[in-house]
């Protein structure tokens, strides 16, 4: 049991007792203030669930049969906004007790009968209240864990900026379209109705798909005249480029599958592994749409921006060759039915 100082009894853990006995709230009131516990005796089971509703408490002791509703029916009001709280049972008599597999629904963490001697029940709340205090020092740990794990991705995330920001000063082309890329792949995945987490990656992985154009030498990745089969066999390289470089990073393992394979084809043309149809993984295809899509609509030093019925031919034209079929008709109905979306992503950067 946690040691309180009587003097002080604040420092105590917060209980609250629950029984329409007048009696036994007295009693319990003398005993659990002696041994340093702070608190609460509630007789109307009604005001008692508005009570841990709107106030902080450790642990609840609860009265079986009350009026006017009985004590089982107070644990599943409390449930419905209060997972946490520890709850024991008092029962006058054991026939009277709830069925087991209430108390097991409730999550109702034990059960003791009343007596005019609390040692019974003192074992019940010492062995409650070490519970407790394990389940908050847990809390406290998997929060400063959380906290941890936050800077060093913000960390890391900052440092793969940095790179991404210097790609950007290199490559004009670059500047806005991983942005837009990250974007429309996000609203794609919406229409395919994924799960948050997965956009959430969608929207980092587009962010840093084309990071690895940091090893491309400026000679290539910036030349305006049509680039050599050598030069393109450099170009080429510059997911598996970006996947190494955040291989360094246990919390971007995710990311690399779109940054390494958003330029796989559905039909198993693409580079750099030559996957075909599902074995591209799913978000990397999501991310192969949304960065062709970019590509055709932005202006190039050799071309202007292609107009919107070239795009959506070219978009019909590929599916199931260069496309995922499947997300080829979500992306195409996005441009005949919410082409006002992609505008407003265009108008950003």
């Amino acid at each position: 049991m946690r040691k309180c100082n009587i003097d002080n009894p604040s420092n105590g853990y917060k209980i609250i007792v629950v029984d329409d006995e007048i009696g036994i709230i007295d009693s319990l009131s003398i005993f659990l203030k002696r041994s340093g516990y702070e608190f609460t005796g509630v007789t109307d089971p009604l005001e008692a669930i508005e009570r841990v509703k709107n106030e902080h408490f450790d642990l609840m002791l609860l009265d079986f049969i009350m009026t006017p509703i009985h004590g089982d029916k107070v644990v599943e009001e409390i449930r419905k906004f209060n997972k946490e709280l520890y709850i024991l049972l008092l029962t006058g008599h054991k026939d009277l007790a709830p069925p087991l597999e209430t108390i097991r629904r409730l999550d109702i963490q034990g059960y003791c009968e009343k007596s005019d001697k609390f040692d019974q029940l003192l074992l019940l709340i010492e062995s409650g209240i070490k519970a407790i205090s394990q389940m908050n020092l847990i809390k406290k740990i998997n929060a400063e864990l959380k906290d941890t794990y936050e800077k060093l991705e913000k960390s890391y995330m900052e440092s793969i900026q940095t790179l991404r920001y210097t790609v950007e000063a290199k490559d004009a082309y670059t500047r806005g379209h991983s942005d837009r890329v990250s974007e429309f792949a996000v609203l794609i995945g919406k229409y395919l109705n994924i799960s948050a987490e997965d956009l959430r990656t969608l929207q980092i992985g587009g962010l840093f798909h084309d990071i690895g154009k940091i090893g491309v030498p400026d000679s290539i990745l910036l030349k305006t005249a049509k680039l050599t089969d050598d030069e393109y066999s450099e170009i080429k390289n510059h997911p598996t480029i970006g996947a190494h470089i955040l291989s360094t990073a246990t919390i971007f393992q995710n990311l690399i599958p779109i940054v390494k394979h958003h330029h796989e084809r559905y039909d198993g043309n693409g580079y750099p592994s030559k996957l075909k149809g599902e074995d591209i993984p799913y978000l990397a295809r999501i991310t192969a749409v949304a960065d062709t899509f970019d590509a055709m609509t932005s202006k190039r030093t050799y071309r202007d921006a292609l107009p919107l019925d070239v795009v959506k031919a070219e978009v019909e034209r590929c599916k199931g060759s260069q496309f995922d079929p499947k997300i080829a008709d979500v992306f195409l109905d996005i441009l005949n039915n919410h082409y006002d979306e992609i505008v407003e992503i265009q108008n950003k950067y």
